[in-house]
């Protein structure tokens, strides 16, 4: 895994000590809640922390990343706060699970995207990654907002029922439950994992405290296409 990786005006690098830490963890607490402050998370210790900065070193986006080898690993990590993967404990990884990913206040351009993916694909092909997941913010804690989209996802987007995780959080909410009338869009996030060939699951959890919705998200790397998986591994050279 070859970091930093520099791609035209951008460059993707791993944070490299507590003052890089810091650092991410300023630009999300900017990025989530609006204002200065710093977002420190009990689990950080546990990730990997993925920079993106423009040619002067102007941090543009960030996310925590961390791989686990067997399924049995996923319990102590983010998602599993939310989700039960109780279902995934025999399933074969390794594992690359994918949090806290943000920009600057809409600021998510089509270069820093596929920077993104350059920079996950390298990190998939170090450690042989099976599967990607996460959770997928949609940015409030009223569901309805969403309803078109979390009925389009019903249809079209829902995983596997042998993996697609279990209710564990009392304020999640099934897609079907939720009207469908309200049309605010997709976050662009997971339109692109979608894009992939990736997979949600089939409720949305409601965070108070980070002011959002999750949806799980993941993506199989043997289920992609070669086509896909070729034009990710140029942008990765």
């Amino acid at each position: 895994m070859t970091f930093p990786f520099e791609k035209g005006r951008l460059t993707a690098r791993l944070a490299a000590g507590a003052e890089d830490l810091r650092a991410c963890q300023g630009f999300r607490h900017l990025s989530f809640f609006g204002r200065e402050g710093v977002d420190v998370a009990p689990l950080d210790p546990l990730f990997q922390h993925l920079m993106i900065e423009d040619g002067a070193g102007k941090l543009l986006g960030t996310l925590r990343f961390r791989v686990s080898v067997q399924g049995a690993e996923l319990t102590n990590g983010y998602v599993a706060r939310h989700y039960d993967l109780a279902r995934w404990q025999h399933v074969a990884g390794p594992f690359l699970e994918i949090g806290r990913f943000c920009t600057r206040p809409n600021d998510l351009d089509a270069d820093l995207l596929r920077m993104l993916w350059g920079a996950l694909t390298r990190i998939v092909d170090a450690h042989g990654i099976a599967m990607l997941f996460g959770c997928t913010s949609f940015t409030g804690t009223n569901p309805s907002r969403y309803g078109a989209v979390f009925h389009r996802l019903a249809r079209n987007h829902l995983g596997p029922a042998a993996l697609r995780p279990d209710l564990r959080d009392p304020k999640a909410r099934r897609f079907d439950d939720i009207p469908v009338t309200g049309i605010a869009p997709m976050p662009a996030l997971l339109k692109s994992y979608l894009s992939l060939g990736g997979w949600v699951g089939d409720h949305v959890v409601v965070d108070h405290e980070m002011n959002t919705l999750h949806v799980f998200t993941c993506l199989e790397v043997n289920a992609m296409s070669a086509a896909r998986v070729a034009r990710l591994r140029a942008v990765a050279s």
